[in-house]
């Protein structure tokens, strides 16, 4: 039976190059028949990433089966992963998020989650030296998954280890650190083609706080003008996003992976008590500026308050 290896919805180039990389590492390595899936359509930067190092786009499927053999990549988070889930053969997980729990499994699994910004990062120890028989398009993918996750190093969530791997990764394909960041940054700030429903999806994670369901949603990018310049559309649309998706409200904030700062949109009178008593801001209009603000994970999720 083969396994297949997904990450989670609303694919990034992490939760789309890790499954890739994963599944060539259990097929070739282990002689363990594997496929990598997506739960959705991949993101521009992630189809870029794709297009690139040649890659086909991995079947996308909705759901599993209780005949199916998975690897969870890049999540733990049931909300994240197919409704049934917990009726699949869960194998084992690799992830790189806070634990939240909900998975359940018959029998035990193996279980990877390290304080890295990357799950691609993860992979390649786990491989260790068996990395010498990666393709070049394993490898690609891997430095691509990075370079992403870190924002070419610039995230609060980059560890010397991430930074030294795709340094050696670089350095093994030829490839200039900057130059090819810079394509992937532009890939990812291509919007033109999406409608702000699809805008707000896009990379975004479901959370509770103190009872009240959000979506958080990212946008990053070197050219926040054309985001912003959609705010009053992306607004608008949040309320029926927020009520399709089961939440009470849709926090979009747009990084500037250049300047090193967030824009959070500020559609009513909750959002605006929520980023000032999270972040010490004082609100006065529809936007919001927050300087340094750079990572969901690290900076964003933990300070949320009301």
């Amino acid at each position: 039976m083969t396994t297949i290896v997904f990450g989670h919805k609303s694919p990034d180039t992490d939760s789309t190059g890790s499954p890739l990389i994963w599944a060539w590492y259990l097929s070739e390595v282990r002689n363990t028949p594997a496929k990598a899936v997506l739960l959705g359509q991949p993101n521009t930067e992630a189809a870029f990433m794709l297009r690139h190092w040649g890659f086909a786009t991995p079947e996308i499927i909705v759901d599993v089966s209780a005949d199916d053999k998975v690897v969870i990549v890049d999540t733990n988070n049931p909300a994240e992963l197919p409704p049934s889930i917990n009726a699949a053969k869960i194998e084992a997980i690799i992830d790189h998020h806070m634990l939240v729990g909900g998975l359940k499994t018959n029998t035990p699994i193996d279980i990877t989650i390290r304080p890295l910004a990357c799950t691609a990062t993860i992979m390649h120890d786990l491989i260790g030296t068996e990395m010498a028989k990666a393709p070049r398009e394993i490898k690609g993918a891997m430095l691509s998954c990075i370079l992403s996750d870190t924002l070419e190093f610039r995230s609060p969530t980059t560890t010397p280890h991430d930074r030294a791997v795709a340094e050696s990764l670089a350095a093994e394909l030829g490839v200039s650190i900057p130059d090819f960041a810079a394509e992937l940054f532009a890939a990812k700030s291509d919007i033109s083609a999406f409608s702000e429903a699809a805008l707000l999806r896009m990379d975004s994670k479901e959370y509770n706080l103190a009872g009240r369901e959000l979506r958080v949603s990212v946008l990053e990018t070197t050219s926040p003008a054309p985001v912003l310049a959609r705010k009053s559309a992306l607004m608008a649309a949040m309320p029926g996003v927020a009520s399709e998706d089961g939440a009470e409200q849709v926090l979009l904030f747009v990084i500037d992976i250049l300047r090193e700062e967030a824009t959070l949109l500020v559609p009513n009178d909750l959002v605006k008590s929520l980023a000032e008593a999270s972040f010490g801001v004082t609100v006065t209009g529809d936007t919001v500026v927050i300087p340094g603000l750079m990572s969901r994970k690290k900076q964003i999720i933990p300070a949320l308050k009301f």
